[in-house]
Order: C-alpha cells, then structure tokens, then sequence
C-alpha cells in the first residue's frame, strides 16, 4: 500500500461516503482507494462544478462533503466553490494533490490559497503520520464546519505504507481531546446558561419578538417553535434556512430582501427581534431597515463574533441555538406576545408572495417571471429540493416557489458566485434522492455551468432546470441602464438554449407565456426518465424587487 492508498481508506473510515471531483494523476490513487473502500465517486466535468456539488450535498445531507481535485490548476479550477463553502462554514475535505518542487509547472502555494478564501489548510506530511492526519482533516471538517484543504505532496503520496488504517469512529476523539471536549462543552454551556438569563428577561419583556432563525438554527425547528409558542413571537428565517418554519400558523417565511410586504411591516414592528444562528447581515435585515429604532436585538450563536458583527447585539447569547431555546422555555412565562387571532388571519392571507396583488407584464413573446414560477409552483410536486443561482432572476423563484421545509432549499450564496447554481442542484439531488431536484438559473449561470448538464444526464437524474432568459447580465443592466451607461458589454444575442440541453440528451421546452407550462405538464405525468429544461423567456424592462435593495449596498 502506498500512502495515497491509505488517506483514501482512513477517509472511508471516518464516514466519507459520496466523493465528487475531476481526477488527474495527482488524485487518482487517493480517489480509488476511496472507491475500494465503499465511497461513491460522483464525477464532474469542472472542478468548479465538484466543490459545488460537495457544498450542496453537504449542506442537504448533515454529512461532510468530499471533493478531490488534480494539483494545481485542478485545485484553481475548484477555488470559486470552496470559497463558497468557506464563506458559509460548510463541512468539506478538499483533496489536493500537490506539487512541492518550485520549477514544476502544477507548483503553486496552496497552503496560501486556502487561506486566503477562508478554507483551513492542512497536510500530509509522512507516511508514518499520514492517516493521523487525514482523520485530523475530516474531525475538523465536521467537528468545527470547517472547509479543509487537505494537500497531498505528490512524494510522500507515492511513498509505501507499511501501518495499519485502524480509524475510531469519526465522531470520537483521543482520550486527552474526549475530556477537553467535554470540559469546553460544560464550560460553555455554564456561560450560557448565566447569559440566556438576560435573554429570558428581554423576552419577558417584549411584546412583539420576532425570531429569525438562520443556518445555525436548521436542526433546531422543535425547540424554537415550543419557545416562540411560549413568549408569543412571529416566526421567519435567514435565506439559507427558508422552509424552516413551514406549516406554522405563525410563520413569516424570509426576513430581509426576499421578505413579503407583511414580513417587513411586522418585523420593523417587533420590539425584540432575536438571531438565531443568524448574523443578521445586510440582506436578512434589510440593510439594518427591518430593525427599527428603538428595537432590541437579541443573538444566539456558536461564534462569539457573530454576536457584534452587521447589527450588534444588545444581549448575546454564546451557545447551541437548541439548547439555549430548550432552556429558555423552561424558565420564561407564557404569554400571547405578538399572536392575536387577527394577526394569525393577516399572515393566512397575506403571508405569501403570491397574494401580493401585480400587473402581469407579459407580452406574447415573453412571460412574467413572477407568472412563470407561479405556474411552476402550482405544476410541480410539493415534495421538491430547490436549488438557486445567483442573479436578477433569483428572487423569483426564491419569493414565489414553495419549499417542503429546511431541506428543500439549497442556496449557495455566500459569495454571490453566479454559475453554481446547476451544480448545487446535482449536489443536492444526490442527497435527496427522494424529492424532484429543481434547479433555478439565469442564462448568465447556466452558460458558466453548462458542462454539468452532462452530469446530470449521466447520473440520470430527474431534474426539472429552469432558466430564467433575458439574454444579459441582468442585474447589471438594470443597475447601470437608468444613468444612461452603455450595455453592449452586459447583453447578448438570444440562444437556442432548448437546443443546447437537447443536444446533451435533455427533454427541453421553450416558454414564452403561462400555455406552454402545458409541455411541463406532460413531462410530469410521463417517466421522467430524462431530465427537463424549461427555456423561459422572461420580461426584461425593470429589475426584480430584490434587487432594489440589494443595489443599496453596492
């Protein structure tokens, strides 16, 4: 056994089960020993696409994404991905090979790249320590939600091992990292306790809390829900965790540019809003205009930092999201708080984007995206994993299409990278196989990402695309349009893009108004044995209503 051989075997040891990469001669053994050893090897045709569809199945699988690329340009090619995996603390390995000699061609500082996006940098530096190493890079990766990268110098990779791959479960440490695990647990959760006194007084306090519950809070619906029953607060989520609170007679859905007209009047109305795993950044909060003068803001986070940054906490609690609601409901006293009868009839009425009244702009020749994902929401099977782009077009289907819970949206936006939205929908169909993946681009995305429609056809997934056409760059069209700046740079000549996913062995339909959702329809009720793309050409003349408040922070 070479040493390659063996951090591919401790790795499938430690839990790595779904592997999603572009091989080369740097990572080829590292990769087979993964496959020999029960991983499934998902393969890409970008690296870019591959730490996607990591990031994805990941954040839609609670289990740490694997992605191994080539040395050098191989890991290059994946940098856009694992920034965003870094940027939103998502659990991933990156494989690398790498080049240690400086007069080779592959030899660049990938130590440095890592850090510089954010990612933790590690190493297999000897045979002897080279398992020990690779079982430190995946606890980190799952133990803190770290994205790691994982160099493997192309010498010592080659080099013979000669131990035994004898891996502890994953979720156990030494016996030394066991007890001084522990003793931060006890001590934390002392520090909690003492500091979630202060936010059971506000709560106690408030007669309008409004929770936000963001990414640090998916896996803790039970508990806020029994807390926010018991102090009378509304309901809403960060973008990432949308679907969260789904059924809930109380439930606002997303704060911030997504945020229907009732979300933002009862938020800006809130006399305590609390953070739940929730920084309560820019877009959550509006640009700090959702929380209103005078409104106390509450945080409860893992990361001591996350208390002070975007809108500083008035009382911040370091902690399990879970736990500390679990504790707060034990000791606050029930009260009605924000919760009138009337209200519940507001939100019944109101609480979805799709009772807000508008003017249907379509002409014919182009539909009204808002009509457009209507009739998609209407068609399409409730039980859905949706998975977004980045763009002009992504409020659309972020505002108007609805999603089972927490685990049927998947969006990769941390570092508002447009061209992975095709493949965080590959990743999240892989670890949701029991739901109709739905993947929502603009033409600018899908274009940058078109090499995975190749994956998609080859791993046979049933994956209704949709793409968004108004044949530009629309957010900047729209941003730079109205002070007369020229746009030739930004628009296109349109493109047969039905054609194009035809060509790579997909169903494909063009719509350019709500009659031919009728072709959708008929895909529907037939085996679904291809994958479908929707062409839609969508109205063009003003940007979406997100994207007025997002120019306000450029």
């Amino acid at each position: 056994m070479i040493v390659a051989e063996a951090v591919g075997r401790a790795l499938a040891a430690c839990g790595a089960g779904t592997v999603f990469g572009v091989v080369g001669s740097g990572n080829f053994h590292v990769t087979n020993a993964l496959v020999a050893a029960g991983a499934r090897f998902v393969a890409a045709r970008h690296e870019g696409g591959a730490a996607t569809m990591a990031d994805a199945y990941a954040r839609m699988s609670g289990r740490p994404g694997i992605v191994t690329v080539h040395q050098g340009p191989g890991l290059t090619n994946a940098l856009t991905g694992i920034t965003e995996a870094a940027k939103s603390r998502t659990p991933m390995v990156v494989l690398a090979g790498e080049a240690t000699e400086a007069q080779s061609n592959f030899h660049i500082d990938q130590a440095a790249l890592a850090t510089a996006v954010g990612a933790v940098p590690m190493r297999v530096t000897s045979a002897d320590e080279a398992v020990a190493q690779a079982v430190r890079a995946y606890r980190v990766a799952a133990g803190e939600r770290r994205t790691v990268l994982l160099n493997l110098p192309l010498d010592v990779q080659s080099a013979p091992y000669t131990g035994a791959v004898e891996v502890p479960a994953a979720s156990q440490a030494s016996s030394a990292e066991a007890a001084a695990g522990e003793l931060a647990a006890a001590s934390q959760a002392s520090s909690a306790v003492a500091e979630a006194g202060e936010l059971a007084a506000a709560l106690e306090a408030a007669e309008r809390p409004v929770f936000i519950a963001g990414r640090g809070a998916r896996h803790a619906r039970r508990e806020l829900e029994a807390l926010a029953e018991r102090t009378g607060a509304l309901l809403a989520t960060s973008a990432v965790a949308r679907g969260l609170f789904r059924g809930s007679p109380w439930n606002l859905d997303v704060s911030g540019g997504f945020a229907t007209p009732l979300a933002a009047e009862l938020i800006r109305g809130a006399d305590l809003v609390v953070g739940w795993g929730c920084a309560l950044n820019m877009w959550t909060t509006r640009h700090g205009s959702l929380v209103s003068p005078g409104t106390r803001v509450a945080k409860v986070d893992l990361e001591p930092a996350a208390l002070k940054t975007h809108v500083p906490a008035d009382v911040g609690v370091v902690g399990d999201v879970a736990q500390v609601a679990a504790v707060l409901a034990g000791v606050v006293p029930a009260k009605a708080g924000y919760r009138t009868p009337e209200l519940a009839g507001r939100i019944r009425a109101e609480g979805r984007w799709r009772a807000v009244p508008y003017e249907d702009g379509g002409d014919g020749g182009r539909i009204d995206p808002r009509t457009l994902t209507i009739g998609l929401d209407d068609l399409l099977p409730a039980e859905r994993i949706v998975s977004i782009d980045s763009g002009n077009f992504m409020g659309y289907p972020s505002m108007f299409m609805d999603v089972p819970d927490e685990n049927g949206f998947c969006f990769t936006q941390a570092f508002q990278s447009v061209g992975l939205g095709l493949a965080t929908a590959v990743g999240a169909a892989l670890a949701r196989p029991d739901r109709l993946p739905v993947a929502a681009l603009g033409d600018g995305g899908f274009l940058m990402g078109v090499a995975e429609l190749e994956t998609v056809v080859r791993l046979g997934l049933p994956m209704v695309i949709v793409v968004y056409d108004d044949e530009a760059y629309g957010a900047e069209v729209h941003h730079f349009g109205p002070h007369d700046h020229p746009l030739g740079t930004v628009t296109f000549p349109p493109a047969d893009l039905a054609a194009i996913a035809r060509g790579h062995g997909l169903a494909a339909v063009t719509v350019t108004r709500r009659e031919d959702l009728a072709d959708v329809s008929t895909w529907l009720s037939g085996p679904r044995d291809r994958p479908l793309l929707i062409h839609a050409k969508v109205t063009r003349d003003r940007g979406s209503w997100w994207l007025e408040e997002a120019f306000k922070g450029h």
